[in-house]
Parts: structure tokens; C-alpha cells; sequence
């Protein structure tokens, strides 16, 4: 009877994987010894293996590169880092290696912009698409980029106000993008999207408000929907609609000559994903060629927005497994040594999962648990795998230690946990370190922040600025 780990695993997907594989009983991360890691940091540990970033980029622009030729399409492919999905400096210094435009949403993200501007980073003549509902401090950040006349800035309209907002601020020509407020999924709580523009408003807001102002030219329309890029009715269906508007607004605006398809390209969540990416690109370039075939219109540059592709295969959290507690007949309670609401918490706040599997003991016996936190709330757990609907580890044993991996968690993880502030139960934010490889291969491993003491806490909550 095959009942280790290993045979599950073997039993149950195609293993290994390109980034995952086993040297005895240790799993290996892109060809990093995972316990070696543990072993000099302890747990709990997150990281980043800044490679990956770059490989996702490079292998974005291939799919699209490839399609193009093979479809003789005249238009241009841009890819754009979406920069909520991970604003730390280790990231944009790996995306602006990769010869890429920026989009934004935030006015501190413009900031984030100059900043690389001023340390030589952001190449001269790049796009920076500002995206989102757009403040007063936003504008303000906006016009100080245009004002540098390094990059090309095209706000992307949300709604008539704002854009007069900033016609007020500023006395530069503009190039701007319009954003369709797409219809969700029947299924969703609402039925269009609080961003940007409806449909059968776009036309006659060119007409009224564009058509006749020398000071504006529509350069971009920009079209996302939340549930992303994929293979499914719902997506032609509201890939269709947007071709339509832009073929409707190309014949009436001749400088209108790009289409933002957003981002939205899936990352694993589970050894056993399987997406077409090369597939779906393909089918993209294919429906927008047919519909400017079609309208005797030329064929749009396509910009993308990827961020969570950018990013998210690069990050990891490792876990120790302190204690495991019977509650009933059937449930096991495994509890790790941090918190899943806290340093994880798409986990808790939209039920997301990630590939997570065990960095030691693979020979060992299996059993069925359930993953619990360290904080006092009853949601802070972690109990089901996608393939499934259960979790499964090596047996527990106190005599012998167990490590757990949670991989692809490199986008919104971090701030939307709120990095290096207060957490849920005061758990401290773990140690950070960012994996990278020199000119020969050779694996290097930097700190890039250290475990929240009590004292941190102390700090932030005002404790240590009481005077007695």
C-alpha cells in the first residue's frame, strides 16, 4: 500500500514541475535548497525569488511577439507593470530591467515613478498610464510628471470631472486613455463596474466633450474586467462589446490607436494548472484583427497591465508546523507558527489558495488535516486545497519537525496585510529575504527586513512616547 506523501503527490499530479522538485526528501523551489533557507533564517519566513519576474515578462512579450508575426498584425504589443500588485523598490527594480511602461493607480504611486526617474531607472520616452479614480492630490502628482517631460503620462479618463479637473491644472496638451466600465459576471453582487465609463456613453462623450478640444487627443481605450483574461463566454462576450466601442470611436477619432486589454493573467495556484497562454493571446489578436478587418480600420497597438503575472510566482511564506491538536474524531488542527489573516490574507479575505505543500519529511506517512493561525480568531485558518478539498501533510510527529510552503504569493500579500505595521493579534510580520542569482547562476539570498519585535509594536502603538 503506497501511504507516504511522496506517492500521494506522484499519485495525484504531474511531479515534478519546472519550478518544484525533490533531492531525497526536501523540496526544491526553482533550484533552491528550501530547508538550506530555513536552516540559516528560522520561520517564519517569506521571500522572493526576483528571477521569476523577469522570466514572466520575458515570456508575456514572447506569446505576444509570436502571435503577431504569425498573424501578420500591424499593431505594436507594450507591456505595463501594474504597480499595486507589488510596490516594493526589489520588484520595480527587476520589472525596469525588462524594458517596460508603468500604470498606476494611487498618487503615491507617481511618487514611486519619480523616484525612478531620479535614480536613472525609468527609461525617457515610457508610458505612464494613470489609471483609477483620480483625487485632487493624484491630478496634482500627475501634471508634476507631465511637467518633467521625461515619460509619455496618459491619464485614463474615469469619468468627465476629473478630466476637467485636470485641463484646470495644467496648461500641456493631453493624451489620454478612456476606461469602459464593463459589465460584470451575472453571478457578481453588482452589475457594472464603479470604473470609468458605460458603453453607450463613450461615443457621445468623444462627440460632446473631445471632439472639438484642440488640447485633447484620445490615444487609448481601456478595457478590464475583474474576472480576467480567460477562456470563457463571458470574456468574448465582453471582448466584443469593447471592439465594437473602439471601432465606433476609431472612425471618429483617427488618432486613436491603442487598446489597453488590462491585466488579468491567471498565476498557479495548484500543481495541477493548466492555462493556454500563448493560446488566448493568439485569440485575443485574432478577434481584434477580424473586427478591424472588418471596419476598414488599422489594427491597435495592444497594451497589457500584468501584475499579479508580473509578480506572484515569485514570492513564498514558509511555516513551521508547531503542534497538532485533536478537536473531534476527524479533525486534526495543525497549527503553524504565524497567521494566515495577517501574512496571508487573501487566504481569509476572498478564500484564494495557493500551492502550498511540505518542505521536508515527503517519505513520511500522510494524514488529513486542517491548518490553523496563531491569532484568537476563528478565521484564521487554512483548510482546503483546490485539487482536493482537503489538505494533506505528513504525519505529525513531535519528535521530528515539519515545514510548510505557500508559493506563488508574491502579489498584494504584503500590502494588503499592511507591511511592517500593526497586525491582527499583534503577530509580527516575518522575516523577509530576496532570492536572486549572480552573473554565473549561483543562488544569493539578501535580508531585506527582519522580524517585527515587541518593541516595533511599541513604537507604533505610541507606547514608547508615553511620558511617566
Amino acid at each position: 500500500m503506497r501511504t507516504r506523501y511522496i506517492d500521494l503527490i506522484d499519485q495525484t499530479f504531474d511531479f515534478p514541475q519546472n519550478e518544484f522538485n525533490l533531492r531525497e526528501d526536501r523540496l526544491f523551489f526553482h533550484g533552491i535548497d528550501l530547508m538550506r533557507l530555513i536552516n540559516e533564517y528560522g520561520t517564519p519566513l517569506k521571500f522572493n525569488y526576483l528571477p521569476q519576474i523577469s522570466n514572466n515578462i520575458q515570456r508575456a512579450k514572447g506569446w505576444f511577439r509570436e502571435a503577431i508575426n504569425n498573424l501578420g498584425y500591424s499593431g505594436k504589443y507594450h507591456y505595463s507593470y501594474c504597480t499595486k500588485s507589488n510596490h516594493f523598490s526589489f520588484v520595480l527594480d527587476e520589472v525596469m530591467k525588462n524594458d517596460v511602461h508603468i500604470e498606476t493607480s494611487s498618487a503615491f504611486d507617481i511618487d514611486i515613478v519619480l523616484k525612478l526617474i531620479e535614480e536613472g531607472k525609468f527609461e525617457k520616452g515610457k508610458f505612464v498610464i494613470c489609471n483609477g479614480y483620480k483625487p485632487k492630490l493624484y491630478l496634482d502628482n500627475m501634471v508634476k510628471l507631465m511637467n518633467l517631460d521625461h515619460v509619455q503620462v496618459i491619464p485614463v479618463v474615469d469619468n468627465t470631472d476629473e478630466l476637467n479637473q485636470l485641463l484646470s491644472l495644467t496648461d500641456k496638451e493631453l493624451n489620454i486613455g478612456i476606461r469602459i466600465a464593463s459589465e460584470e459576471e451575472p453571478k457578481f453582487e453588482f452589475y457594472t463596474s464603479r470604473l470609468g465609463i458605460r458603453y453607450r456613453e463613450i461615443v457621445p462623450f468623444y462627440k460632446a466633450i473631445l471632439q472639438d478640444n484642440p488640447r485633447v487627443k484620445v490615444k487609448m481605450l481601456h478595457f478590464f474586467i475583474n474576472t480576467g483574461i480567460n477562456d470563457t463566454a463571458y470574456y468574448w462576450n465582453e471582448l466584443t462589446k469593447c471592439l465594437r466601442i473602439y471601432s465606433d470611436l476609431k472612425k471618429l477619432c483617427p488618432e486613436l490607436d491603442s487598446l489597453n486589454i488590462g491585466g488579468g493573467f491567471p498565476i498557479k495556484k495548484s500543481l495541477a494548472f493548466d492555462f493556454d497562454y500563448a493560446y488566448m493571446v493568439r485569440e485575443i489578436l485574432t478577434q481584434v484583427k477580424r473586427v478591424c478587418t472588418d471596419n476598414d480600420i488599422p489594427e491597435p497597438n495592444i497594451v497589457t497591465e500584468f501584475g499579479s503575472f508580473t509578480v506572484g510566482e515569485s514570492g513564498g511564506a514558509i511555516f513551521s508546523i508547531l503542534h497538532q491538536k485533536q478537536q473531534n474524531d476527524r479533525e486534526k488542527w495543525n497549527m503553524i507558527d504565524s497567521s494566515f489573516m495577517t501574512n496571508l490574507p487573501d487566504t481569509w479575505a476572498i478564500n484564494q489558495r495557493f500551492i502550498m505543500l511540505p518542505i521536508n519529511r515527503w517519505n513520511d506517512d500522510y494524514e488529513r488535516v486542517l491548518l490553523g493561525g496563531l491569532t484568537c480568531d476563528s478565521d484564521d485558518y487554512y483548510n482546503s486545497e483546490q485539487h482536493s478539498n482537503a489538505i494533506y501533510l505528513p504525519k505529525f510527529d513531535k519528535n521530528k519537525e515539519l515545514y510548510i510552503g505557500f508559493f506563488n504569493t508574491g502579489a498584494y500579500q504584503e500590502t494588503i496585510g499592511g507591511f511592517g505595521g500593526l497586525k491582527h493579534c499583534l503577530i509580527p510580520e516575518p522575516k523577509h529575504i530576496l532570492i536572486n542569482r549572480d552573473e554565473d547562476g549561483k543562488i544569493q539570498t539578501t535580508m531585506f527586513s527582519q522580524e517585527q519585535t515587541a518593541s516595533d509594536y511599541l513604537q507604533i502603538l505610541g507606547y514608547n512616547s508615553i511620558k511617566k
